[in-house]
């Protein structure tokens, strides 16, 4: 307990990162070493992102974006892929009555078209009646790449025939056009890598790799997190005197 309540003393809440954002790693393995199947992992994940979206809606961050599933992740066994997105469906239908009522907002980044029918008409009427709010914004990263995205946004510029792209247009190109970019990227259980993760969006992003696997990352390991990038200097290629 006197642990907890110095690490909340130790965060300085007028530099909190704005838009954190999650690799949800590790949750194959965190359920290999209790003997389980890896879905059990991911069921667990669910709620560490629970937890995570409560504790940071508490701590005032305004963002937090969650990497579920990748454009790549098709290759994985197709019992493992149904059940995360079963997985999907069934924190939508509990958390969706605590989305509109507390303020939250649902923002779901990716392509739809291959994700199940049921899903997406989930995630359509829960973004729709969470369209007005003004709180924490929720977003989920499903069937998502960031060379695909940025591909994508190349091809429309293309097609709305535009003859010069600076900064400012191709972002209006992106699935994230109305949302600012992440401050902080973390990666659970070591791996230290982007995969793929909004790799045009993380260019000045901090990165933290806690060992901890996604199904263990609780409220403590959020705060360890925030008060490692309180460290940093971000000097976005300049020099500080």
């Amino acid at each position: 307990m006197w642990f907890r309540k110095k690490k909340k003393e130790e965060i300085d809440f007028s530099r909190l990162p704005e838009h954190i954002a999650f690799i949800m790693d590790g949750n194959g393995r965190w359920a290999k070493k209790r003997g389980k199947l890896r879905t059990f992992g991911h069921k667990v994940g669910t709620e560490a992102m629970t937890a995570v979206v409560e504790h940071a809606k508490k701590l005032g961050v305004k963002i937090i974006s969650f990497f579920a599933f990748s454009t790549e992740n098709w290759n994985r066994p197709k019992e493992e892929v149904d059940e995360i997105f079963r997985l999907c469906e069934e924190l939508l239908d509990k958390r969706a009555q605590d989305y509109i009522n507390s303020n939250m907002k649902l923002n779901v980044i990716g392509y739809r078209e291959k994700l199940p029918k049921s899903l997406v008409n989930k995630i359509n009427e829960l973004e729709e009646k969470t369209k007005n709010n003004t709180g924490i914004l929720i977003n989920i990263a499903l069937n998502y790449g960031g060379r695909a995205e940025i591909i994508d946004a190349i091809n429309r510029i293309i097609k709305d025939n535009v003859k010069e792209v600076d900064e400012k247009t191709f972002r209006k190109y992106l699935q994230t056009k109305d949302i600012i970019d992440p401050d902080l990227v973390i990666r659970t259980s070591g791996e230290q890598r982007l995969s793929n993760f909004m790799m045009y969006q993380c260019a000045y992003s901090e990165l933290y790799f806690p060992k901890t696997h996604w199904p263990d990352f609780r409220e403590k390991e959020l705060e360890e997190a925030i008060i490692a990038y309180q460290k940093r200097d971000r000097r976005y290629g300049a020099i500080k005197e």
